[in-house]
C-alpha cells in the first residue's frame, strides 16, 4: 500500500536533479548579481559539488591500479577531467565577485577640471588591411568628443597609397623598415617617436585597424583616470558581424558571440579582484606607466595580457570599464577563428615561462600570479579534455576498455546535480548566455590546434611564427573546411560505427562493464550530436 514511498536509486537521483531544476525556478527571484554574498554562496555549493563529483570519480569508478589498458585510460582520463575541475574552481572563485564601473566614471568625468584636458595619442597598428575597414576606424577616431588628441596610423605593411590617405585625413603617419617584435614592436616604434616631440601625450589610446571607436571611448575611460595608481584601463570589445558559429549554424540573432560571457562578465568579476587584464584594442594607458614599463612587452605575441603584467610588476594597477564604447569586425572564417584562439592559447603559455609568470622572481603579487595560473589552466585543461571526451568511449566500443565503471544512478545523483547546478549558476549569472551543446561545439572547433599550441607552447615557448588575423576578404561562396572538417567526421563516423557494433554484433556487445556500458551509450549518443553540429559548423555560409 505504501510502495510509492520507496523510489528507486536512480529515481532518488532524479530527485535530487529535480530540485536543482527547482532551485533554479526561484532562484533568479532572489538572486543579486552585483550582491558578492548571493554569488559567493551559489559559487561555493558549485564548488562543493565539484569536490564531491571528484572524489566520487576517483573513489568510485576507476580502474583497479596495474599494468592494464582499463587502468591506463581510465586513470588519464580521471587526470584531465581534474585538471578541468581545478580550472572550474579558479573560475568560480573569480566569478564570485563582480565590480562595475559605470557610476565611477560619470562622476569622474572631466576630473581634470580648470586644468587643460589631457593630450591623448590614439594610436591604429596596422598590417595589411583594406581601406575599406581602416578609413571606418581613421575616421571615428577623429570624430572622439576628446579635445586634445592625435591620431597615428602605424604601418607595418609600409603601403603608399595609405600615407597618402592619412594626409588627406590630417592624421600622422607612422611606419619603419622592419616588422621586429609584430605589433608590440610597431607600437613601440610609435612610442619612440612620441617621445621626440616637444610635448609627450599623457595618455595613448590603442585600436585595432578595424575597431571603431564610439564618441564618448576616450572621456568615459579617462575618467578612471583619476586614480593616479590606474596605469591602464581596459573596455569590452563589441562586434557588429557574427562570428563563424553564429552565422554558420544560422543564431546571430539569438546566440550571443563567442566573446560576450567573458567581456561582459567574467572581466568585470577579475576587475572586482584586481586582475583585470589588457585585450590589445580598446584600451587607454598612462603615458608615464608605459615608459616607467620600458615599452610594450615583446617576449609574448599576446602584448596585451603581458602588458597588464609588466605594469602590474612595475606598480600600477589596472582597470575594467564594462561599457560598450567600440566595436570591430569579429574573425569571419573559421580558419582566422581558429588561428587567433591558437595564438592566445601560445600567447599565454609564453607569458607563463616569461619574466613575469606565475614562479618567476618578479614583484607580482599572488593574486596576479593566480590571475596566469587561471588562464593557463583554462587553455591546458578545457581544450584536450574536450578532444578526450570525444574519443574515450570508442576504446570500449571497439577495445573492450573499461573507461568509467559506474551505476546510471550514481552518475546521475553526481554528475548531473554537479552539471545542472553549474549550469544554473552561470546562467544566473550571466542571463542565458552558457548553453549546453553550442558551448561545446565553440570549444570543439579549434580545440586540436589549440591543445596542440598549449602542449607545444608551454615545452618550448619560442620560435613559433606569428600569424595576423585576417578581416573582410571574400565572403560570397559556401566554403567547407576541410582540413579542419576531417578529424572531426572520422570521429563522428568512427563514432556511429561503434554504436552500430554494439547494436548488430553481439560479439561486440561487452558487458564487461556492468551499467557502465549504458552510461558509456548515453556518453556516445551525445558525442553523435555534438559532433554532427560541429560538422555543420565547419560549413561556411556565404555573407552579404
Amino acid at each position: 500500500m505504501h510502495e510509492f514511498l520507496y523510489l528507486s536509486d536512480i529515481e532518488s537521483s532524479l530527485i535530487r536533479v529535480m530540485l536543482v531544476l527547482g532551485i533554479a525556478i526561484i532562484l533568479p527571484l532572489w538572486f543579486d548579481e552585483k550582491n558578492h554574498w548571493h554569488r559567493s554562496t551559489m559559487f561555493a555549493v558549485a564548488g562543493v559539488l565539484a569536490l564531491r563529483y571528484l572524489w566520487w570519480r576517483a573513489t568510485e569508478t576507476i580502474a583497479p591500479a596495474g599494468l592494464t589498458w582499463d587502468c591506463l585510460a581510465s586513470w588519464s582520463l580521471l587526470g584531465l577531467e581534474a585538471l578541468s575541475i581545478i580550472s572550474s574552481l579558479s573560475s568560480f572563485v573569480i566569478m564570485s565577485r563582480i565590480r562595475h564601473r559605470g557610476d565611477e566614471a560619470t562622476a569622474q568625468i572631466n576630473w581634470w577640471d580648470a586644468a587643460s584636458p589631457p593630450r591623448v595619442a590614439i594610436l591604429i597598428a596596422s598590417y595589411n588591411e583594406e581601406l575599406e575597414i581602416l578609413e571606418r576606424t581613421i575616421i571615428g577616431a577623429k570624430a572622439l568628443n576628446h579635445p586634445n588628441k592625435e591620431v597615428l596610423v602605424l604601418d607595418d605593411g609600409r603601403r603608399d597609397w595609405l600615407r597618402d590617405y592619412c594626409g588627406t585625413q590630417g592624421v600622422r603617419y607612422v611606419t619603419r623598415d622592419d616588422n621586429v617584435g609584430s605589433k608590440a614592436g610597431n607600437m613601440n616604434n610609435a612610442l619612440r617617436v612620441l617621445a621626440q616631440d616637444a610635448v609627450p601625450p599623457d595618455y595613448i589610446a590603442v585600436l585595432d585597424a578595424d575597431f571603431v571607436p564610439h564618441r564618448g571611448f576616450l572621456s568615459r575611460s579617462l575618467a578612471l583616470f583619476h586614480d593616479p595608481k590606474i596605469g591602464l584601463v581596459q573596455t569590452p570589445q563589441h562586434f557588429f558581424n557574427a562570428d563563424p558559429i553564429q552565422h554558420n549554424l544560422g543564431l546571430s540573432r539569438s546566440y550571443p558571440d563567442e566573446q560576450r560571457f567573458f567581456f561582459d562578465h567574467l572581466q568585470p568579476a577579475r576587475d572586482a579582484w584586481g586582475i583585470a587584464f589588457c585585450c590589445g584594442t580598446s584600451s587607454v594607458m598612462r603615458w608615464q606607466a608605459v615608459q616607467d614599463v620600458g615599452g610594450f612587452p615583446t617576449e609574448s605575441i599576446t602584448e596585451d595580457f603581458m602588458m597588464t603584467l609588466v605594469l602590474r610588476d612595475g606598480g600600477w594597477d589596472t582597470a575594467y570599464l564594462d561599457e560598450p564604447l567600440t566595436e570591430g569586425l569579429a574573425p569571419e572564417g573559421l580558419k582566422e577563428y581558429v588561428t587567433q584562439r591558437s595564438r592566445w592559447c601560445l600567447g599565454m603559455m609564453q607569458i607563463a615561462r616569461s619574466r613575469v609568470g606565475p614562479f618567476a622572481r618578479n614583484n607580482l603579487r599572488l593574486r596576479d600570479r593566480w590571475s596566469v595560473i587561471d588562464a593557463v589552466l583554462y587553455w591546458l585543461s578545457t581544450f584536450p579534455f574536450r578532444l578526450a571526451a570525444l574519443t574515450y568511449p570508442l576504446l570500449y566500443w571497439y577495445f573492450n576498455i573499461t573507461v568509467v565503471n559506474a551505476e546510471v544512478a550514481d552518475v546521475i545523483g553526481y554528475f548531473g546535480v554537479y552539471y545542472m547546478w553549474v549550469l544554473l549558476a552561470m546562467n544566473v549569472v550571466a542571463r542565458g548566455m552558457v548553453i549546453p551543446i553550442l558551448n561545446d561545439v565553440s570549444q570543439i572547433l579549434g580545440a586540436i590546434p589549440i591543445a596542440r599550441s598549449a602542449i607545444v607552447g608551454l615545452i618550448q615557448p619560442n620560435g613559433h611564427p606569428f600569424k595576423v588575423t585576417a578581416k573582410g576578404g571574400d565572403r560570397s561562396r559556401i566554403i567547407i573546411q576541410w582540413d579542419l572538417l576531417r578529424p572531426y567526421l572520422i570521429l563522428l563516423l568512427l563514432t556511429i560505427g561503434g554504436l552500430l557494433i554494439g547494436i548488430f554484433f553481439d560479439g561486440f556487445s561487452f558487458n564487461d562493464a556492468g551499467q557502465g556500458k549504458s552510461v558509456v551509450l548515453f556518453w556516445t549518443l551525445y558525442n553523435v550530436l555534438v559532433l554532427s553540429m560541429t560538422l555543420i559548423a565547419f560549413v561556411e555560409l556565404p555573407r552579404e
